[in-house]
């Protein structure tokens, strides 16, 4: 069994990344005080892991307009980054940080590294502007994630944050009715 990391605030850690052509120091201050998703995934130059993240950087755009950062990581180096941006058509579209965790720390503080194979699962949080996670999505490594669907729980995160007493129901878009949990409701949905 094991504990969820939901509502629980991202621990300390200094990386490297490659971003947008060069090498950037990174730590969880740099995080604090706007949305970030943090996007783990097993490898650099692999098969599943770039269908992603080229899906996540056709999709970035939209989300830095809502107000998201993207850092997506695995237990590459942020030379092994550089490489495969600088190799791959898919990866060279992407513009948000690439950290490399090396080491395995912060992929071990998400709970996600795979012990024996010193590799990442494929594991989406969402943190809101004080580092507190609000989602999270795990895949085993051959079931690729869908940013379309990564941003419309973002939209439900950003827009319950802000709209206090309401919740959204499955499947919930932006500018659908919400729910507002009561008495009232019970056994009537």
């Amino acid at each position: 069994m094991s504990t969820s990391l939901i509502n629980t605030k991202i621990q300390p850690f200094n990386a490297t990344a490659y971003h947008n052509g060069d090498f950037v120091e990174l730590s969880e201050k740099d995080v604090l005080g706007k949305w970030s998703i943090f996007f783990f995934y097993p490898a650099d130059f692999t098969f599943v892991c770039p269908t992603e993240l080229g899906d996540l950087a056709d999709h970035y755009a939209q989300l830095q307009e809502m107000g998201v950062e993207v850092y997506s990581v695995s237990t590459d180096t942020h030379f092994t980054h550089k490489a495969w941006h600088d190799t791959s058509d898919t990866i060279g579209k992407i513009t948000y940080p690439m950290i490399g965790d090396p080491t395995g720390r912060i992929t071990r503080s998400f709970g996600v590294m795979i012990e024996e194979e010193g590799l990442a699962l494929r594991g989406t949080f969402v943190m809101n502007p004080e580092g507190e996670i609000k989602v999270i999505e795990t895949h085993d490594l051959g079931i690729g994630r869908s940013a379309k669907e990564l941003v419309r729980k973002v939209q439900a995160a950003q827009y319950i944050a802000t709209h206090d007493g309401e919740v959204c129901p499955a499947s919930w878009q932006p500018g659908e009715e919400t729910l507002a949990p009561s008495l009232d409701l019970v056994g009537k949905i």
